[in-house]
């Protein structure tokens, strides 16, 4: 999970304090400072944290609240607020326009995972329309452009650079004549990682900025650099104006204060966190869910997106009319498998649920396994003919069509008949869960699945992740509808 040590440290210290049987001010005030203590040794800045720790006890003023009050709640919300604030600079990054020419520049110190982002970012943009292109002006740090030119190959992005010519501000400026020539509408510098102590290459920084007159700068800062963050992200807004902050590394830090304190320091907000190395995992940074998950509260709105990403709208109607039905073929299971490799890292997708976060759901070296689990499966699945993934019944894999399946996958018997009981485990749960379900029609309404149904078909840690039965209703009376809580059983159930 993002921050995932931190998030826990404040969820822990918000349950300490809602299982006090009385809300006093011993129990407040060790609330935050139990809260005051992660996000110190998460490297947040001492006065931002002593700051928080201040308002949040003026505005909980328990001796001024009339009884009936739910002080819970009040404690959770002003500290909730207080952590918004923080990270909330009240005012928006620049976003660029389709069939616009745009020049992004990307800065930040060595080792921040820059050229990484920059793709990452090329990437995003390209999948939501945009034509997108990359120049590397990095000509300090060698084989930095040979680093560019093959995530950008991988992630196809046209790419520009020299092997020839050091001149950095030559090369930025050559790269960007030559895609605004091809009508490219989004291009993105890559340059030099440095340190607040290289005057040099910060006055190259300039140089670059003034030469291609980036409509935005972007600084990149790994979450983990500490008490730095700080100092560091002031040195580079002294130079160039910052006009937004990627945070990359967020996956498995149990720092990440450098978060907060970049956009305390810049007055930029951050616009992504990297949470991993691949070129999709890349968040769109959004304070208030951000800080939901980051106590433990979820992000129901962001994960229901990641199930309509993988699972457009328009697809539901269909799939769900077969499971209503009672059917559920191989096919149907390799299109759940894909589903589930498409929605990203599993840790990630948990860690919107309310609760603990993916600490409980995804165990360390699970994740990784189960993936190799499911790529094994469809590896087996593509050696299958149409006959046998449209089918509904099980005995038509005989011993001779999985020898077959097994010769033409590269894998075992036995591989193959593991693969073979987990669609029957898969086919077992929708036949109990959701055969003569009633599918609402276009524009209505129902409650068709019900609370009980959705109990069983959710695996059990998931389950009490969600608070049990009565978070299942709960999170049935939010989305308004069972054509969404399916969608999630389709995404998620494995």
């Amino acid at each position: 999970m993002v921050l995932g040590e931190l998030s826990g440290s404040m969820y822990r210290a918000l349950q300490q304090m809602k299982n006090a049987t009385v809300i006093d001010e011993k129990v407040l005030d060790g609330c935050l400072n139990e809260i005051s203590r992660a996000l110190l040794q998460a490297d947040v800045n001492f006065k931002m944290v002593k700051d928080m720790s201040q308002n949040i006890k003026k505005i909980v003023n328990l001796d001024k609240l009339a009884a009936g009050h739910d002080k819970r709640k009040i404690i959770q919300k002003a500290i909730f607020d207080e952590l918004c604030k923080m990270l909330d600079t009240g005012k928006p990054s620049y976003v660029p326009k389709k069939g616009k020419p745009s020049v992004v520049m990307f800065v930040g110190l060595q080792g921040s995972g820059k050229t990484t982002s920059c793709t990452k970012y090329a990437y995003y943009h390209q999948k939501k329309g945009w034509k997108p292109a990359l120049v590397c002006a990095d000509t300090f740090r060698a084989g930095a452009f040979d680093q560019l030119k093959q995530n950008a190959t991988k992630a196809k992005i046209p790419f520009y650079g020299s092997y020839e010519d050091s001149d950095p501000v030559n090369i930025a400026t050559q790269g960007v004549e030559k895609f605004r020539k091809e009508n490219f509408d989004l291009v993105i510098i890559d340059t030099s990682g440095r340190h607040q102590q290289e005057a040099s290459l910060f006055e190259e920084m300039r140089q670059l900025a003034e030469a291609t007159k980036p409509d935005l700068v972007v600084f990149v800062m790994d979450s983990s650099i500490g008490q730095a963050a700080f100092s560091q992200a002031q040195a580079f807004n002294r130079e160039v104006q910052v006009g937004a902050v990627i945070v990359t590394k967020t996956e498995g830090s149990a720092k990440g204060g450098g978060v907060l304190s970049a956009v305390a320091a810049t007055k930029s907000p951050v616009i992504f966190l990297g949470t991993g190395e691949h070129v999709h995992e890349f968040e769109v940074f959004d304070v208030r869910p951000f800080v939901s998950r980051l106590l433990g509260m979820g992000d129901m709105s962001g994960f229901m997106n990641k199930i309509h990403e993988v699972m457009p709208v328009e697809q539901q109607p269909e799939m769900l009319q077969k499971l209503s039905e009672g059917c559920f073929t191989l096919r149907m299971m390799y299109d759940h498998f894909q589903n589930l490799i498409s929605m990203g890292p599993l840790s990630q997708v948990y860690s919107m649920l309310p609760g603990a976060g993916a600490a409980d759901l995804m165990p360390k070296g699970r994740e990784q396994e189960s993936l190799a689990k499911i790529k094994r499966y469809m590896t087996i699945m593509d050696s299958m003919t149409n006959k046998e993934l449209d089918s509904t019944d099980p005995k038509i894999m005989n011993e001779s069509r999985i020898m077959r399946v097994a010769r033409g996958s590269g894998r075992s018997v036995q591989d193959v008949k593991d693969m073979l009981d987990e669609y029957k485990r898969m086919a077992k749960v929708v036949g109990s869960t959701m055969k003569g379900l009633k599918i609402p029609k276009n524009g209505e309404s129902s409650r068709g699945m019900n609370a009980q149904q959705l109990s069983k078909a959710l695996p059990p840690q998931m389950l009490k992740q969600i608070g049990g039965m009565g978070g299942i209703q709960k999170l049935m009376k939010e989305m308004g509808s069972s054509k969404d809580m399916m969608g999630m059983l389709q995404g998620m159930r494995q």
